[in-house]
């Protein structure tokens, strides 16, 4: 079996990582792959193995031998999964290995906005503390999350996991999500809509997947209903904001800040209004990236690759049978 990697870079960093899926066949792997590079990488290729290079309908139409698409990933976006399925191509993603990961990143930058640990510590390092006439000093004001309203927009895996985190903090937590399954044994928790977590919510935070419906839905007239005290956290995808609207939103200070790991665009356009919005930290898409984490991706890749090798595909995403 012939099995490509069109971009492994992000998961390996220029390591050795890949035994468990060489070990299925004959691997060929790729750090990057440009648009003009997929066809012919996947020419004769088995099994196709993608975290965001796009494999969509005209090509996958121009390859006969692709039998299996593996995503190193737990979004799929990136394949056109309707295609694959008229093609007989099952798609799998791998649906849980950066929940922890996820939701201690989506804390780290809320810590950060509260207590702006990075700046205080430049300022130390530029010498602010040795020359202040008093023993402790603060460059902005400090904000405590017990008590606060946590709103978080997407209650799967990871939204539930951040749910958890917020309410051991002592927050109260309110969600909103397409199915209301069982609610956490914790209180208060409450399920709420969108329009009420953005309008009644200190901190909103979100985690639900790119679709049709939810692309763009943080529009100004939602960011409009915010408290100017709240906070905004994107650690899910970045089409999910309308980030004029948002970049316009925090210069009119009708929120008090934003923290956003992943944004429309990656890597980052150098026009993006974000980066020169006020009280917007940034970070570039790494909150899944922990060592753990992207030895669990791996393993459990290899885990779908031999059930497909098998017969009985795993974490299929488009209904499609080998």
């Amino acid at each position: 079996m012939r099995i490509v990697i069109l971009d492994g870079y992000t998961l390996s960093q220029g390591r050795e990582v890949w035994g468990s899926i060489a070990a299925q066949g004959t691997l060929t792997v790729h750090d990057r792959t440009s648009a003009d590079q997929i066809v012919e990488r996947l020419r004769d290729a088995d099994v196709a193995l993608t975290n965001k290079v796009p494999l969509r309908q005209d090509t996958l139409e121009r390859l006969p031998s692709l039998r299996y698409v593996a995503v190193l990933a737990t979004g799929y976006n990136c394949v056109d999964v309707d295609a694959a399925r008229r093609r007989g191509i099952p798609v799998s993603n791998v649906p849980e290995y950066g929940t922890d990961s996820v939701a201690q990143m989506t804390f780290a930058l809320l810590l950060e906005l509260c207590h702006h640990a990075g700046d205080h510590d430049r300022a130390v390092k530029e010498g602010a503390w040795s020359s202040s006439p008093d023993w402790c000093f603060w460059r902005h004001p400090l904000q405590e999350l017990s008590g606060l309203k946590m709103g978080i927009v997407g209650f799967g895996r990871i939204g539930r996991k951040v749910g958890d985190i917020a309410h051991a903090f002592g927050m109260e937590v309110l969600a909103a999500a397409r199915s209301r399954t069982s609610a956490p044994s914790y209180q208060p928790f409450a399920w709420k809509s969108v329009s009420e977590i953005f309008e009644t919510a200190d901190v909103v935070s979100l985690h639900c997947p790119e679709t049709p419906e939810t692309r763009g839905f943080v529009t100004s007239a939602l960011l409009g209903r915010m408290k100017k005290s709240a906070l905004l956290l994107n650690t899910a995808r970045g089409t999910l904001i309308d980030e004029p609207a948002l970049a316009a939103a925090l210069d009119q200070g009708l929120l008090a800040g934003a923290a956003l790991d992943v944004v429309s665009q990656e890597p980052i356009r150098p026009d993006n209004p974000l980066l020169r919005a006020k009280n917007c930290l940034l970070t570039p898409h790494l909150a899944w990236a922990t060592e753990a984490a992207r030895h669990r991706l791996i393993h459990e890749t290899a885990g779908n690759l031999a059930a497909f090798r098998e017969g009985r595909p795993r974490n299929v995403v488009n209904g499609a049978k080998p």
